[in-house]
């Protein structure tokens, strides 16, 4: 099968869940397309016996998927920067300093939380994966995903100050969360097991720092570009030059690409940059190309996470793990917000229960399972990637349908 025609059958297939949900499901589009496409797959998997044809094609389809390449090198670039397109630049600012946080501290301290933790729920089932490559899951898996949060709390009535918090920690805990992963991932992969820590400082500067300033730098350009001309088409054009382009230089200078267009994103959308570079018409067209981008690549990646379930080893020891994460997780999410939160409560007046809500509103996405597909055989890879495939699976649905009614009832107590 082509790429074309790949991409043709995803699209459509995620036209029709689309339809589905939209027409008897009535469920936020991110969750009801992956429950949609995990019912399919579910049930070419239980009709297997009087229709093999369609388990057959159906798994050949997502065979044929590297998921983490059409994620993390396309897909990944043009929802990260759509995202911060339409970001409240003004509240971002003023809550940038607990958002840093967040975003840095955060991981880390969750990655090392998550990875000691599920080390010992490992040793009590008997599953010999090293402490390392505990580390390695904890990386993946602290970052909450911005493609899965932003979709969803539109519809939560999470209040303005608390959102972005949520949503800018999320853009800006993607990229971090990916440098840590690439890191302790360097790190087992040595052939002695051990890299100097002023190559790990270095990693580290290099990927951040770069991505910020390689993010500033398109984003100037492309205000360059906008201001000395007046011409929606081509407008539109440079801004998805700037996300193709700009991405593939990040990739080719080993700088975060997801860093670079987060922050290429809120420079575009910021308020001054559109006044000063856009026309009204060219404002509107560059809002609505990026609104369908962005519906677009949601709507593929969520049915590809739903389809993905046919190709992944679900062996018991690992679910029994997996299930067992899933509070691991949110234990170690709760933990890792509490010093930043407690920081800032009283100077930015956090809004009550602040660490519950981002705790439970913090999804785990595509983000995780691209990271885990990555993963060497030598890594645990097979354990460790049926385990993130829970935890995503119930973070994205349960925990996705109900942050709604949480947020709703901590307002009414």
């Amino acid at each position: 099968m082509d790429l074309f025609a790949i991409i043709t059958i995803l699209i459509v297939l995620s036209a029709l869940f689309g339809y589905l949900n939209v027409r008897f499901l009535k469920l936020p589009v991110t969750i009801g397309l992956m429950i949609i496409s995990l019912a399919f797959s579910l049930f070419a998997m239980a009709t297997a016996q009087a229709f093999p044809a369609l388990l057959e094609w159906e798994t050949n389809l997502i065979r044929q998927v590297d998921f983490q390449k059409a994620l993390m090198e396309s897909m990944l670039s043009f929802l990260l920067f759509a995202g911060a397109l339409h970001v409240d630049f003004q509240q971002l600012k003023e809550q940038r300093w607990p958002i840093i946080l967040f975003a840095t501290l955060g991981v880390i301290t969750s990655t090392f939380l998550v990875g000691g933790l599920m080390y010992g729920i490992f040793q009590l089932l008997n599953l010999e994966i090293r402490f390392l490559h505990c580390l390695l899951f904890g990386a993946l898996i602290s970052p909450t995903d911005p493609i899965a949060v932003l979709g969803i709390l539109k519809k939560a009535g999470v209040p303005k100050k608390l959102e972005t918090k949520i949503v800018g920690e999320s853009l800006f805990n993607d990229g971090i969360g990916v440098v840590v992963f690439v890191t302790i991932f360097q790190i087992a992969s040595a052939s002695s097991g051990h890299i100097a820590p002023s190559e790990i400082g270095l990693l580290f500067l290099e990927e951040v720092g770069g991505g910020i300033g390689l993010g500033l730098g398109l984003g100037y350009v492309a205000y360059y570009l906008m201001r000395t001309i007046d011409d929606y088409e081509v407008e539109v054009l440079i801004t998805l030059a700037l996300v193709m382009g700009g991405y593939l230089l990040a990739s080719a200078l080993h700088f975060s690409g997801p860093l670079a267009m987060v922050v290429a994103g809120l420079m575009v959308g910021h308020e001054r940059f559109r006044t000063s570079s856009m026309s009204e018409t060219t404002e509107r067209y560059v809002d609505k190309f990026w609104e369908l981008m962005d519906v677009l690549f949601n709507a593929v990646l969520f049915v590809l996470i739903g389809l993905e379930i046919l190709v992944l080893p679900f062996e018991r020891p690992y679910l029994v793990a997996g299930l067992l994460a899933i509070p691991v997780v949110l234990l170690a999410r709760a933990g890792a917000l509490a010093l930043p939160i407690e920081l800032f409560r009283r100077r930015l007046e956090f809004v009550p229960n602040t660490n519950l809500i981002m705790t439970w509103g913090g999804l785990r996405g595509g983000i995780s399972i691209a990271l885990a597909l990555s993963l060497a055989e030598f890594m645990d890879r097979t354990p460790l990637l049926t385990i993130t495939y829970v935890v995503v699976i119930f973070s994205i649905i349960v925990q996705g349908l109900t942050v709604g009614k949480l947020v709703k009832k901590l307002q009414q107590d």
